[in-house]
């Protein structure tokens, strides 16, 4: 029996639901054949050595991971900026804001890329405990502190490190995070060990199995400390928010669609390997031995005998690949809907109170960011005693009026990438109806050639010349 402070709870099972799903994905091609028969099942009387080498042929096509990347790093395609009523007091540690050297920027781009990704994400407030274990203070003065460089600091938490929470009206009451910390272990080695953080309202305590214990409910209080802030300084970052501390991934069916895609694709891949192989058919040959090859020769006396390679027709090859660019196509058009703007407010009394214009899912995620980081520094100012931790603005002017320009704006991501070449984007580009109908790609890029270099490309004018190779002097 797992202890109940280790167990983790049915709301945050369902929180990470699809987590072993996501995890597949976006860990690529090893981390799809290492699930096995969970993504690539076995075929009716398909032999197990036969799945396990269809499996270690088997190569992902990355959407949803590339989906991911491409659209969590629009809110962050321009700085986060700070507002004035953040105080000057917390704006140095925002440079660090995790104590591991991400500043405010790249701190929110991954979360807010987590929680796009798996539909949730977390940030933790944290401060270092100012007592040691017998409760003596470790620092005397605030002065000591500010040269110990103790201040409050940022906490990446994954769903996945959620163990379960308790609320009341007043919110979070109690809140449980599986944590993995680092010791030394020796004179030249550290170990992990597994720890189970538990904050409630102006306390914590980390949590560790007895060492050398047997039972899985064999736990005890390893720490425990209070703090000096009022409430539990964590702020949920939604994705796809369904409620508090409930959500899902905002591209979930892409997610399935590129399982639906690795699935067939290795079908693709066995029936290629078989069409490749020509079957050797004998009809009539009588009971001699058959030798197949250059300066042989096959002689046969029944007046029906036959002998010939049978090859496969090709229609289902032909068949199986149309399906898979149908099925590309399609998680394009799922990752670039995230991108259209939607109507504004449905009721007037909403269009009323916030005057709020279309948006697109995309936007309204990078809203849930900006929203969040807001939250975030009001737990750090409250932590060093400042009234408000102000606001930040993220990006969010990135929208698309069309579904065939959102989609033309990720293939051309992906065409930067060098991932789609050229005459292939000019393809998609035409088919979506941004390019004229009649035109060529032979007629373009002419056209292209033609017109010569690129503005980008042009060297400015106002621009200092470039420094000149010393000539070398002369051998005497």
């Amino acid at each position: 029996m797992v202890h109940p402070v280790r167990k983790q709870s049915d709301e945050a099972t369902a929180l990470n639901e699809h987590c072993a799903l996501i995890d597949a994905l976006l860990g690529g091609t090893k981390a799809m054949r290492a699930a096995g028969e969970q993504y690539l099942p076995r075929w009716p009387a398909e032999d197990s050595d036969s799945h396990k080498t269809r499996l270690a042929v088997a190569t992902l096509f990355p959407a949803y991971q590339r989906t991911i990347e491409v659209l969590g790093a629009k809110p962050f395609s321009k700085p986060v900026t700070l507002g004035k009523d953040v105080p000057a007091k917390l704006q140095p540690w925002l440079e660090d804001v995790d104590r591991q050297g991400r500043n405010l920027h790249a701190f929110l781009a991954e979360v807010g890329q987590e929680a796009l990704g798996y539909g949730f994400s977390g940030i933790l407030v944290d401060y270092p405990p100012t007592q040691d274990k017998d409760g003596k203070q470790l620092y005397v003065t605030k002065a000591d502190e500010q040269a110990a460089a103790v201040r409050p600091y940022f906490v990446q938490i994954h769903p996945k490190n959620i163990l379960g929470w308790l609320t009341d009206r007043n919110g979070l009451k109690q809140l449980r995070l599986l944590e993995t910390a680092t010791e030394e272990d020796g004179e030249f080695a550290t170990k992990e060990v597994e720890q189970v953080r538990v904050l409630t309202r102006g306390a914590w305590a980390t949590w560790r199995k007895v060492e050398g214990g047997n039972k899985q409910d064999d736990w005890q209080i390893h720490e425990r400390g209070v703090t000096t802030i009022k409430g539990i300084p964590f702020v949920p970052v939604y994705g796809n928010r369904l409620g508090f501390m409930r959500a899902r991934p905002a591209l979930l069916e892409l997610a399935y669609a590129n399982v639906e895609h690795w699935q067939s694709k290795s079908d693709q891949q066995n029936i290629l390997h078989v069409a490749r192989v020509p079957i050797l058919f004998g009809k009539g040959l009588g009971e001699s031995q058959i030798s197949v090859g250059a300066g042989t020769a096959v002689k046969a006396e029944h007046p029906d005998a036959d002998l010939k390679f049978v090859e496969h027709s090709g229609k289902a090859i032909d068949a199986g690949r149309l399906s898979i660019l149908d099925l590309e196509d399609r998680m394009r058009q799922a990752g670039a809907e995230l991108l259209v703007i939607k109507p504004g407010n449905v009721t007037e009394s909403q269009t009323l109170a916030d005057n709020e214009q279309g948006a697109c899912a995309l936007q309204k995620v990078a809203e849930n960011i900006e929203d969040s980081g807001d939250q975030a520094l009001q737990f750090m100012a409250e932590w060093v005693g400042e009234a408000q931790g102000g606001h930040i603005t993220v990006f969010k002017d990135f929208g698309a009026a069309t579904l065939a320009e959102a989609s033309a704006e990720l293939l051309l991501k992906v065409n930067q990438a060098g991932r789609l070449s050229n005459e292939s984007l000019y393809g998609e580009l035409q088919r979506r109806g941004i390019v004229r109908p009649d035109a060529t790609w032979a007629e373009e890029q002419e056209r292209i050639d033609a017109q010569g270099p690129a503005l980008a490309n042009l060297p400015d004018p106002d621009a200092p010349p470039a420094p000149q190779p010393k000539a070398k002097p002369k051998a005497t």
